[in-house]
């Protein structure tokens, strides 16, 4: 086998791990569309149940109508959201706005005990705690992804292919803060 023979040999060679090392990032990439495909249907789910936990709350709580129009808004927001990190900004929304209706529901002991309510915040609540389990997967299936873009030999082929970061889901500083809670005067 002469030099070109070699040289064909080594070109061969370095072309198949090139190749192996793209496949591997669009593995990585599909890992991160699928594990934010997973979340984006409990979000559906989660928009399709605040309509009718809205509905059966409406009529115990007549006093707190802003706490029910900033979950449709919040609700609202969320499908108007286009991107990612604007999906994940919009969700925490509803979260926050979702805690904030259980948490007034504490003052209204009908509405606690009427069946349809139980179920709808049982459901819901089902709902946030699998979002949460999804984000911790979205997170890990982007950092898997975020380090092999910018480990060697991966970072050659990566900027090669124009493949970019992804941001991961963080929540916003609003969400962090304890939602202050009021209850309405039963007396009025």
């Amino acid at each position: 086998m002469g030099t070109v023979g070699l040289l064909l040999v080594g070109v061969a060679v370095v072309a198949a791990w090139a190749v192996l090392l793209y496949n591997g990032l669009v593995a990585a990439r599909q890992e991160c569309r699928r594990a934010w495909s997973n979340i984006d249907v409990l979000l559906k789910q989660r928009h399709d149940e605040l309509p009718r936990l809205v509905d059966v709350c409406r009529g115990y709580m007549e006093y707190e109508r802003d706490t029910l129009e900033a979950v449709m808004n919040a609700r609202a927001r969320l499908a108007g959201a286009r991107t990612v990190p604007a999906q994940a900004r919009a969700s925490e929304g509803v979260t926050g706005a979702v805690r904030h209706l259980f948490a007034l529901a504490e003052g209204y002991p009908d509405l606690k005990a009427n069946e349809s309510f139980a179920r709808l915040q049982n459901r819901i609540t089902e709902i946030e705690n699998q979002i949460a389990d999804r984000r911790e997967l979205y997170n890990a299936a982007v950092t898997a992804w975020n380090t092999r873009l910018e480990q060697v030999p991966d970072v050659a082929v990566a900027r090669a292919a124009a493949m970019k970061p992804r941001d991961l889901w963080k929540a916003e500083e609003s969400d962090r803060q304890i939602p202050a809670v009021r209850f309405a005067d039963s007396a009025s």
